[in-house]
């Protein structure tokens, strides 16, 4: 097991509209989340670029909680009024929570909290949510250990390897498959997403993952035949995570500050 705690940004979302009016925002059917239930989804700008990758957790029919990577709850706040007319459904941040992140086999502590499962290919597990999280000593944090594994199963963060630039499919098939409903309807910045995913997900620059040779730094250049192709955004010895251009196939040589790399899909599961 490999286990991390995390400050997540939360937001609590409340009103007689609250389901109707999320339906119409994010990217999950809000209708398939059962009370007690959780799902990944995705608020995007109305061109389709990305507001925020959260996950959505139903405490009674018209209550929700946001949790999301930390920094990104005042941007989601705030792309969620911009359309709130006449509508009785309110966001309010809650302060001070933190989650407690375990991957691969999971400890038997028990810990109070907001559960919820985190799958992914390669690296499935359970997070655990709440104001204050207490976690016992028998389970051993090591952040350094989890954020290599992160990497390496081409897990993107929120405000690291995505920003409000981002073309969704970019962050890998994987997210799109957790956090998107086609069939559930119209929601802001849909048509980018539907019209990428009837292309075959193609994108301009997808998150891959580096192998180095050697160790590989944050904000380093990823260079293929003497071009410029990307750059990093996250690392954790010689590993890494880079938004590519997608003419640099999985499998090519490149060069990240002198260290020879080899580029891979970002998902190794």
């Amino acid at each position: 097991m490999v286990a991390t705690l995390i400050d997540r940004d939360i937001v609590r979302v409340t009103g007689a509209d609250a389901a109707t009016y999320l339906q119409g925002q994010v990217s999950q059917d809000i209708d398939t989340i059962v009370v007690g239930g959780s799902a990944w989804s995705l608020l995007l700008h109305p061109n389709g670029k990305l507001a925020a990758w959260f996950r959505i957790h139903r405490l009674d029919e018209s209550e929700f909680l946001f949790d999301a990577d930390e920094g990104a709850g005042e941007a989601m706040i705030s792309c969620l009024e911009r359309f709130k007319l006449r509508t009785d459904v309110d966001f309010r941040p809650e302060q001070d929570w933190r989650m407690l992140a375990q991957r691969g086999e999971l400890s038997d502590a028990a810990i109070t909290g907001l559960t919820a499962r985190f799958e992914w290919p390669g690296f499935d597990g359970v997070d655990v949510l709440g104001p204050g999280l207490s976690v016992p000593d028998s389970i051993e944090i090591d952040a350094p250990m989890f954020e290599e594994a992160r990497i390496r199963a081409g897990v993107p963060r929120m405000g690291v390897d995505l920003d409000d630039e981002t073309i969704p499919a970019e962050g890998g098939q994987a997210m799109i498959d957790g956090a998107v409903s086609f069939t559930k309807g119209c929601y802001t910045g849909q048509e980018l997403v539907a019209r990428i995913n009837s292309r075959g997900g193609h994108v301009p620059r997808p998150l891959r993952r580096l192998e180095g040779g050697g160790p590989i730094s944050v904000g380093a250049v990823v260079i293929h035949e003497g071009a410029e192709v990307g750059r990093v955004s996250s690392a954790a010895g010689t590993v890494a995570l880079a938004r590519v251009m997608r003419k640099v196939e999985p499998g090519s040589a490149v060069e990240v500050d002198g260290v020879s790399a080899t580029l891979a899909a970002a998902v190794s599961g």
